[in-house]
């Protein structure tokens, strides 16, 4: 958001904010990481929608607020539902994917602007699902999925290796290691990476470039670029939700989600 912007959500777990054909969408739960729940992804489906019926928009950032742009799913509150996890999980699943299919479904380019890092289901899985991404030097990547006992989702699953290949895609949603700027130039996660004290003026500076262009080339162009992914990114949806909430009523991702909360090494059994 830009002095003198137009707020148009001025509060809550999302913000957005319009100014000079730029919608700016903020993740805004920064004492949580920016980790997602119900509430942020709701109030993220609000933001979209209020973009795709704004004709002035013609480029969107989508950032997040405090040190990290966002750490995936909100651990703490999954494991507080205890054995309604699975329940809890097809709704938030369903939620992120009308989110992230929100996203690639916007007629304008959305820029994806990552410090810190970007982790999880719902962190890897915005950048996965958006147009452009620009990352501060210091901002790491993670998958996350197995390292709690669950899955890719958010449409990673299609996503990721499409973007950096299948091996590396594998490697990455199988070992959970972090991935550098880097590296996530290198193999093609992000778009550009920047000193991180240049970030903001890089993303906006592609921002602008982005809404001073053709309309509705570039709204075709991104259609067009997205449709050539096949039907991969959809179809994976459904198998991707149904996975997740499986997977969460498992001993494993209990155990998973515990080891993460008290930072130490998780111990699965295969239940």
């Amino acid at each position: 958001m830009n002095a003198g912007d137009e707020i148009l959500i001025g509060e809550g777990p999302v913000l957005l904010s319009y100014g000079a054909g730029i919608a700016h969408i903020t993740l805004n739960r920064p004492e949580a990481g920016n980790g997602f729940s119900i509430a942020l992804m709701r109030a993220l489906q609000e933001a979209i929608m209020t973009v795709h019926g704004d004709a002035r928009v013609r480029a969107v950032v989508l950032s997040g607020t405090g040190k990290i742009f966002c750490g995936g799913g909100d651990v703490k509150e999954f494991a507080s539902k205890g054995a309604d996890l699975p329940n809890y999980l097809r709704m938030a699943t369903a939620w992120l994917q009308v989110c992230v299919s929100g996203l690639v479904n916007l007629e304008v380019p959305v820029i994806t602007r990552v410090q810190g890092a970007a982790t999880g289901g719902a962190g890897l899985g915005l950048v996965c699902c958006t147009d452009l991404v620009v990352a501060g030097r210091s901002a790491r990547f993670m998958a996350g999925g197995t390292r709690v006992g669950m899955a890719p989702d958010a449409g990673a699953s299609a996503t990721l290796s499409r973007i950096v290949g299948f091996r590396r895609a594998m490697d990455l949603v199988l070992t959970n290691r972090f991935v550098d700027a880097a590296e996530a130039l290198q193999i093609g996660l992000v778009s550009r990476v920047v000193d991180d004290e240049a970030l903001d003026a890089e993303v906006m500076v592609l921002a602008r470039r982005i809404a001073e262009g053709a309309p509705q080339a570039q709204s075709a162009t991104k259609r067009l670029m997205w449709n050539g992914l096949g039907r991969g990114f959809e179809a994976s949806l459904p198998d991707e939700a149904r996975e997740v909430a499986r997977l969460s009523g498992t001993a494993d991702s209990l155990e998973g989600l515990q080891a993460v909360i008290a930072r130490r090494a998780p111990q699965f059994t295969g239940r």
